[in-house]
């Protein structure tokens, strides 16, 4: 259902729970859709790129097809702070 709104996906409140689960224990720091796209930005703290797969082939919308990794990229902070775990 591309143009449902993320709320009216399948499986909306299992995906919700799995994420609100990464973000309680600080493997998600930051996440959110970006406006105008149906596109969402995460910020996670991991070792690896293959950590991040392995964790996000678990959520219930990658066997959907609803939730696709488009890129990883590391990312160095440069201004401000993100509480340690």
């Amino acid at each position: 259902m591309p143009d449902a709104a993320l709320e009216r996906q399948p499986k909306w409140n299992e995906h919700a729970d799995f994420m609100n689960g990464l973000g309680e224990e600080g493997f998600v720091v930051l996440g959110g859709t970006l406006d105008g796209t149906p596109d969402v930005l995460l910020v996670i703290r991991a070792d690896s790129a293959e950590m991040i797969t392995q964790r996000l082939d678990q959520d219930p919308w990658t066997g959907l097809d609803l939730l696709r990794v488009r890129s990883i990229t590391p990312w160095t902070l440069r201004l401000g702070t993100i509480p340690d775990r």
